[in-house]
This record gives structure tokens, sequence and C-alpha cells, in this order.
């Protein structure tokens, strides 16, 4: 573990000066199209308070701290056999821990089989080298039901696998690795055409009515009390889940065949995600979530993903829009991103809004990568989705689009037309993919303020394809068929 996570905030600090300077002078021309955000600063521009915003998210952010006790699971009766059932052993060290006033818990080499563990304030869970906790597939281990989120919607539902709720100063760290075996769990997503099989037959259980039950009792605005699911419901739990937490810390763990959703900071402020590598290639598998969450750092973290990357995230249909709690403050650094349905994606439950997202130095590459960036709503969801800023973005391919924004996401319809407005893409390059740019946005609604400068689209396949958006600022950016030849962007 590192000695100081935030180590690196700080040498990119002249680097971010340089960077404001070169945004002063190109403020005039970026995003002439767009509004001014009533997220932003009164009297500024969003160029010009863009990137010097996210360095003062970062030097807002701060790790977690410890005090110096350790607390070994086996000398709470874990067995690194990877028979002998560890959930209790390793849930008594983390409230010992915890009741202790905190520490560290080690997990020490060997393979642990656990149910669902609960982090406490105060309290570092760390998987030492060769650690390896296996998470079982025996339900009644995820139970009593938690307050958590399906698919952007709250209920009570199996625990997380990892789960922490209202907690403050805690972690996961350490060169260990997580085993959600996914595979015992996956044929309950249903019907699916991803890369691998899930198992799943006409006439086996799935999660297709639960989820119509949960959906409707969203829009019957129910009390999440009253939303029990769990058993006999098919909904699969989250791997990691800090719920309402404050000072998180996920750090150096490899993370394997998930559920679903894999690393899901919800309602938490000040969370920091690094190091991590993710290889999870099953149905719903988001490598991280953050949803109605600020102040996040997600950097130099692997994805291998069966679903989208990074997707951020605030609440679906009613609940979104009840809770109405933003992601905001999000900075994304150095992260490699190899197969799921897109890198750096926001949506599609976004119906409390996302603002402030930062992406930068980040490589992109798989054929079964289908989008860089993708912004996903429909009129059902809506939201607002604003000052998006990516840089320094190296994508060598791509299966469907460098750059997508999609606002008739899987035809659903209602009376909420999402907003799209002042997307900055600067020094991107992309190496292959079908499209360069694809917008597909409303009449009533088009995206305003979308900006692409300095940046090259090499053996596009279709193009450009626009519906519904205001100008576009293109300057210094050039776009290539698989001949070589200019594609002119009008």
């Amino acid at each position: 573990m590192s000695n100081n996570p935030m180590a690196g905030f700080y040498k990119s600090k002249n680097a971010f000066r340089y960077v404001y300077l070169l945004v002063l002078i190109a403020g005039a021309l970026c995003c002439s199209g767009g509004k001014q955000s009533t997220a932003l600063t009164s009297g500024k521009t969003d160029q010009q308070i863009s990137w010097k915003h996210a360095e003062a998210v970062l030097d807002s952010i701060r790790p977690p701290v410890f005090p110096s006790r350790t607390y070994s699971i086996k000398d709470f009766g874990a067995l690194g056999d990877g028979i002998a059932d560890c959930t209790e052993a390793i849930n008594t060290a983390i409230n010992t821990c915890h009741n202790d006033s905190g520490g560290t818990v080690i997990v020490p080499e060997g393979r642990y089989l656990t149910g669902a563990v609960h982090l406490k304030s105060n309290v570092n869970l760390h998987l030492n080298k060769g650690a390896v906790l296996v998470f079982s597939g025996d339900r009644s281990k995820y139970l009593p039901l938690v307050h958590t989120r399906f698919e952007g919607m709250e209920c009570m539902n199996y625990s997380p696998f990892i789960y922490a709720y209202k907690q403050k100063n805690i972690a996961l760290t350490g060169e260990g690795t997580l085993d959600g075996q996914g595979h015992l769990w996956w044929s309950w997503k249903g019907p699916w055409r991803g890369q691998i099989d899930h198992k799943w037959q006409d006439g086996m259980p799935s999660q297709a009515d639960a989820n119509r039950r949960l959906y409707k009792m969203v829009e019957e605005n129910l009390p999440y009390e009253q939303r029990i699911f769990g058993d006999g419901y098919n909904l699969r739990p989250n791997f990691i889940q800090p719920h309402g937490c404050q000072q998180v810390l996920i750090e150096s763990i490899t993370i394997i065949n998930s559920p679903m959703w894999i690393i899901h900071p919800l309602l938490c402020n000040n969370v920091i995600i690094q190091n991590i590598t993710i290889e999870s290639l099953g149905p719903n598998n988001d490598g991280c979530d953050p949803e109605s969450s600020r102040n996040v750092l997600i950097r130099d973290c692997y994805f291998n993903t069966g679903d989208d990357c990074i997707a951020i995230k605030s609440g679906r249909n009613n609940d979104g829009r009840r809770i109405n709690v933003p992601s905001e403050n999000i900075i994304i650094q150095r992260c490699t991103m190899k197969e799921g349905h897109g890198g750096v994606v926001i949506g599609s439950e976004i119906s409390g809004n996302v603002r402030n997202v930062f992406a930068e130095d980040c490589i992109m590459d798989s054929p079964n990568l289908d989008r860089a960036l993708r912004i996903k709503s429909n009129t059902l969801r809506g939201g607002t989705v604003e000052n998006i800023f990516l840089r320094n973005i190296e994508v060598k391919q791509v299966g469907e689009a460098a750059i997508l924004v999609e606002l008739f996401y899987g035809n659903e319809t209602g009376n909420n037309i999402p907003v799209v407005r002042n997307i900055s893409v600067d020094h991107l390059t992309c190496q292959k993919s079908q499209y360069a740019i694809l917008i597909k946005a409303h009449k009533e609604q088009p995206v305003s303020g979308l900006s692409i400068t300095n940046s090259t689209f090499r053996n596009v396949i279709k193009g450009v394809k626009i519906e519904n958006a205001n100008t576009i600022n293109f300057n210094g950016s050039f776009i290539y068929d698989s001949n070589g030849s200019l594609i002119q962007v009008n």
C-alpha cells in the first residue's frame, strides 16, 4: 500500500497552471455555442474555470488516516483454506478494530471463503499479497437485507459483498484479490448478448419480473423500506458499495468476476479509487459507478469489463429526481480501458444530474470497447449533463464511436428531455472507429457547447452523424476515412 495515497497530486500542479494559461487563451473559442452553467461561478466563462476547478477538487480530496493498530483475521478464527466459512471471523475483526477506535484489519496470504463484509468507520481492510477473499454463492450469507440501489433505484436487497453504510474514514487496500465468483450469479441477468456464456436458458430464474416490480414501486414513489427483495427475486448484489460514506480509499487490489456493478460509491463524498485492476466480463459488470457522489478521484486503474468501464450516475427516474443529489467533481486520471461498452460514460441513470467531470491521460483500446466518451439518457430518465472535460486521451480503436451522445437510450419515453451542454474534448486521438462523432438528441433540446479541439480521428468508416446539436467548435481537429481522405465536419 502506498504510504501517501495523494502522492502525485502536487507533482501535477505546474502542469495544471500551464494548462490554465492555455485555457484562458482558448476560452473565447471553446464552447461558444453553450449556455452559462448554473453550477459555475457567476461572471466567469465555463472554460476559464474548467481545469482550474479540477485542481481545486484535487486539493480538497484527502485520504483516510488510521491508527497503527493491526488485527489479523486469523486471530479471530479465519482459516485460509478456501473451504471454511470466514464471514463471522472477518466481521468480528472489523467490529473489534472499530470499537477500539480504528486501525487495520489484515487478511494474510491464503484463500478465505466469506459472505458479506461490512466495513466500519476508521477501519482499513488490508489484503496482503497472496490473500484472496472468495465470496460465497450461498445467498443466505448476504442477509439481512440492506438499504441499497439496484440500477439507480432504491430498495432493500441482498447486501453488496463489501458494504459500508454511513461510515467515515474507511479503506480497502492491499495487493490481494477479491473473487466474486460471478458465474454463480450471472444467469439471473436473463437474456444477454455479451462476450461470455452466462448459462441462462429459457425457464430459468431471472431478474426480469423483480426489475419490473421495482420499477413500478419507483413510479408510485413507494418508500424504499417497503421495496423488499432478496430471496426469490433474483436481483444481483453489487460487489463493493460504500453508501452514504465519507473519506473512502480503495487502493491496489485486484477484483475479478463480480455479479454486476463492481465499485459503486453511492451518496459518498471524498472518495479515492487508485491502482485497481478489474477483470470481470459478466453482464452489467460496470467497473466503477460513482452515483450521486462528489469529489471522487479515479486514477491509475485498469478496466476489462463486461459493461461500461467507468459510468457516472445519479439515480433513475423518480428516485433520482426525488433524492436530487448529482454526481459532481469527478476526476479520472491515467486509466486504461480494454473491453466494455464505453470508456468514460455518463448515464444512463442520471435523473439527478451530473456535472464537472474531468478525464485526462487515459488509454482505450479494444475492438470490444464500443465507445470512448458516451453520454446516454432518454426522456423518461432525463437529467442535465454539463461541464464534461477530456484531454490527452489515446484511443487505439473502438467498435462504434469515439464520441457518442445518445438521448433515446433504451427506447423509453417520458416528459423529461435530457440536457447536455458544455462538453470539451481536447487532444484526443483515435486510430479506428465506425463514427468519429455520433449524436442523437432532441429538437427541443439540442446538445450545446460541444468543443473538440486539437484532435485526430483516423480510419473512420462512417464519418460523422449529428442529429440536433448546436454549432460544434472543431478547431485544429481532423477526421480521416479508411483511405486517408479528410472528412469535412459541417
